[in-house]
């Protein structure tokens, strides 16, 4: 019995929790978590808004008025460090209220240590402004947001609740209930239940309507703390460039110690065999003619590997084919030694830059490549074409799908190597296939 209890009471709180859900936005707003928060930050913003403008304005005044003397440019940059910090306390309460994510300004630059190096570093960075413009403008913002939504708030959830309240007029205040109207010689009460239910359906409206335009409200604020108080796109860029060398760099160095394992695991260790055997052969070749004969003859063999594995390792890095001829032939003949048939169309009118064609090149080849060893497919087509500056690439094979950048495989080194570059990896492979792979990279003459 109390098996069959759990049971049907854990089937009624799901299907009460789909009835919650299935509930539409504009109903459930008033009442879920984000719409307190918002409404919460937008009463905070104007205590905080006091705060930074009597801040900034006070030491940017004293600053500016010092000037003349040698005071006027430490407290100006004091002032400015200020409001770096009071951004630092926005940037959490936006994220704590809002759930904005936003990642700090660029760093102070300092060439040596110092009070005036520190000074001319506070002075010279942009995010420095940015911060004093943002305690400046937030303040008369906050200040109407404040207004408007502690207004439409108040008044929707007043009138909403009207019907519970109403009987104070009467009985505290004289008079019938709230005054529509009024002058000296006729006054209108909204005291009969038609103009109560009237009053609290009007609340209701406002009360629905009061959570979209406090969002709103703060979405101007979000504007204003990711505008003023991020990084710039500049300093986002920098960021990102280095972090590009960065993989540039470990790629290049991963590139050269692969080479290095291929030439000493592969070719060099044949040609040490092949010396090998050449020596013998020549101390055979008086006293056993056959045998030394024989030995060569194996000793040719082994050159020809040789010759097979350097030439595999010398197309991997950069095929001569792709210098002469392009991408075209070069992904032809890598489509050729592809375990399944390959149908290749290059649509392109000119030849970017070799590096870039070479990063398409390395790019096909390993796609190919998780073909061959992975997908199960019967047949694979490749792609290219330009799309004004960007030179596209498709691969797609009709195996087993499945794959994913996620998971740690070479598609993310490869996605890492395209993202140095300023390009995109792009895998739509479901289970059971078809893999559909594009990337995307910037055109370069």
């Amino acid at each position: 019995m109390a098996t069959e209890y759990a049971r049907y009471g854990h089937g009624y709180g799901t299907d009460r929790g789909h009835r919650r859900r299935r509930l539409p936005a504009g109903l459930r707003a008033p009442f879920e978590a984000r719409s307190w928060r918002e409404f919460g930050y937008v009463l905070l913003g104007l205590p905080m808004g006091i705060l930074m403008f009597t801040y900034a304005v006070t030491m940017v005044s004293l600053g500016a008025g010092l000037l003349v003397t040698f005071l006027g440019v430490p407290v100006l940059a004091a002032a400015l460090a200020g409001c770096r910090g009071i951004g630092v306390l926005e940037r959490a309460r936006a994220r704590g209220l809002l759930g904005l994510e936003v990642a700090e300004p660029e760093p102070l630059r300092m060439k040596r240590h110092g009070v005036l190096a520190w000074t001319g570093a506070v002075l010279k960075s942009g995010a420095s402004w940015r911060a004093l413009l943002y305690s400046v403008l937030q303040f008369p913002w906050s200040v109407f947001s404040f207004v408007v939504g502690l207004t439409v708030w108040s008044v929707g959830w007043t009138l909403l609740t009207y019907p519970l309240w109403f009987w104070v007029f009467p009985m505290w205040a004289g008079q019938g209930g709230i005054q529509l109207y009024g002058d000296e010689h006729h006054r209108v009460f909204l005291d009969n239940p038609f103009e109560i239910g009237v009053t609290a359906l009007v609340g209701l409206l406002f009360t629905l309507a009061t959570p979209w335009i406090v969002r709103a409200l703060t979405m101007v604020d979000r504007v204003l703390v990711h505008g003023l108080l991020g990084p710039s796109r500049l300093s986002a860029r920098v960021v990102e460039l280095e972090s590009d060398r960065g993989t540039v760099v470990d790629t290049a160095a991963a590139d050269l110690r692969r080479i290095e394992r291929d030439l000493h695991d592969g070719a060099q260790a044949r040609l040490v065999a092949l010396a090998m055997d050449l020596g013998l052969a020549k101390e055979k070749l008086a006293e056993d003619p056959r045998a030394a004969a024989r030995m060569v003859d194996e000793a040719h063999g082994e050159v020809k590997t040789a010759l097979q594995e350097l030439r595999d390792l010398a197309r991997g890095i950069h095929p001569a084919v792709l210098t002469d001829r392009g991408l075209d032939a070069a992904l032809s003949s890598v489509a050729s030694r592809c375990t399944v048939p390959v149908s290749v169309d290059v649509d392109l009118a000119e030849r970017p830059a070799p590096a870039i064609e070479g990063i398409a090149y390395f790019t096909v080849s390993e796609l190919l490549q998780n073909i061959s060893k992975h997908s199960g497919a019967r047949s694979a087509s490749v792609d290219v074409w330009r799309v004004e500056d960007r030179l596209m690439l498709q691969v797609v094979d009709d195996g087993v799908g499945g794959a994913d950048v996620s998971a740690g495989s070479g598609l993310a080194g490869l996605a890492g190597r395209l993202d140095a570059v300023d390009g995109i990896l792009v895998v739509d492979s479901p289970a059971g296939g078809p893999t559909r792979v594009t990337a995307e990279l910037p055109w370069r003459r």
